[in-house]
């Protein structure tokens, strides 16, 4: 379809020039034509008819192929002058005339003529060969056809090549997704190469794929982390049961059963509010938020517990810091951040809470001078129950910090540990204001 598209439109234009070219030729030929009849127009205005008649014999005889013919006619329609035919001079006057009749020693010729009044009632026809004209148009006609169809054969041809590397591009793109469908999650798309269009969609293709492959990942992970870290309460849960069983049941192990579950059900709802925020839910309800008032509240509540552990939390907010957001999400990370510095960190540490403006950008900061993190575990601690503790002998879940990077990406934050000289600094990067 393409190809017969550009055929045609390559005939048009070969055609529109071939008609272009036409028309000039007979508007010269005709314009030649004017010019001789005007002159010999003008021999006979100033010498008479012999004077005519003279002009047209001598203009007759240049050459042995003179460029004009001619017929002149009185108004009884008897020949004068010229060696045209008769029929010649019943064409009407002022107009550019094709016939193929001829005299005798011209037979078949193909001719333009002009015919014009005289005074007197003469007749004056004067022609012309038209055969470079009509040759002209003829082998413009032939290029047209030719050049439309040699047009259009290329452009098969190039559809062809250019369709044919298309699809052996597709089809490493099908091979690929062909062994992503058998198993191979590693497996990416190729980049086309046939524009930008072709790329960006593979490129949307491939973070699709990354994104599938990490929630695979995070999917696989958190199996693994809830069969290892929910064992240890439930066996113990289970174990203290059965001494109650056995035992005939004591209020004690009755709370401490309760404090365990109570413990799996707190871990359960974290997990559920993380799912949640990964979902995307919650973004409907997001309103312009003072971040400053948020974080204030918080620290103003924390600092009563946080001197019960022997440490000090200062506050160092800049006002007035507006966010998009939801304020009780905000208020939750704030609230894990620092209560991850008070589990973590010994008697005597200095936690200090920021809030600031970074070209226009609001940063929030919690940091600690405790023992820190080392640099290989900083991106762990984010993920769903990992811990640092292997063995498991501390209280918690590991998922304080998971559901603080679950919140920032909710919020379309950057969540991120940057390198300090000591202690942790869990710093967190909103949009900029609008």
């Amino acid at each position: 379809m393409l190809a017969g598209l550009v055929g045609l439109g390559a005939g048009a234009l070969l055609l529109t020039v071939e008609r272009q070219i036409g028309h000039y030729a007979r508007e010269a030929s005709d314009g030649m034509l004017h010019a001789e009849s005007s002159v010999l127009a003008g021999e006979y205005a100033t010498l008479g008819l012999s004077g005519l008649t003279d002009a047209i014999a001598r203009h007759g005889g240049v050459g042995e192929d003179p460029p004009y013919r001619y017929l002149l006619q009185d108004a009884a329609g008897r020949r004068l002058a010229g060696d045209l035919p008769a029929s010649a001079a019943r064409n009407g006057s002022g107009y550019v005339l094709h016939y193929a009749e001829s005299a005798s020693d011209r037979s078949g010729e193909r001719m333009v003529a002009r015919r014009t009044n005289l005074p007197g009632g003469l007749v004056l026809v004067v022609a012309t060969d038209s055969f470079d004209v009509q040759d002209l148009r003829d082998q413009l006609g032939r290029f047209t056809l030719i050049s439309g169809l040699a047009i259009a054969a290329l452009a098969v041809l190039g559809g062809f090549l250019v369709g044919g590397a298309f699809l052996k591009r597709l089809n490493g793109v099908n091979l690929a997704i062909e062994r992503i469908i058998a198993g191979d999650r590693s497996e990416r798309l190729p980049m086309i190469g046939f524009g930008p269009e072709f790329d960006d969609l593979a490129f949307n293709l491939n973070r699709m794929l990354d994104r599938n492959a990490a929630a695979m990942e995070a999917l696989r992970q958190v199996s693994t982390d809830i069969a290892h870290d929910l064992r240890t309460p439930l066996t113990r849960l289970h174990q203290r049961l059965e001494r109650m069983l056995a035992t005939g049941g004591d209020r004690v192990g009755i709370e401490e059963a309760l404090t365990q579950t109570d413990a799996l059900l707190t871990t359960f709802q974290a997990l559920l509010r993380i799912g949640t925020l990964e979902g995307g839910v919650g973004r409907q309800r997001f309103t312009t938020v003072d971040l400053s008032e948020v974080m204030d509240r918080v620290c103003q509540a924390y600092v009563p517990v946080v001197e019960d552990a022997g440490q000090t939390l200062t506050a160092e907010h800049l006002p007035d810091v507006s966010v998009l957001g939801d304020a009780e999400l905000l208020a939750q990370l704030v609230t894990n951040l620092i209560e991850n510095a008070i589990v973590h960190t010994p008697p005597g540490t200095r936690i200090v809470s920021r809030l600031r403006l970074v070209d226009g950008t609001p940063v929030a900061e919690i940091c600690d001078d405790g023992p820190g993190i080392p640099a290989e575990e900083r991106e762990k601690v984010f993920r769903r129950f990992y811990r640092r503790d292997a063995s498991r002998s501390t209280d918690g879940a590991g998922l304080g910090l998971a559901l603080v990077s679950a919140v920032s990406a909710l919020h379309q934050a950057a969540c991120s540990i940057p390198d300090a000289d000591g202690g942790l600094c869990v710093r967190i990067e909103f949009p900029p204001s609008r």
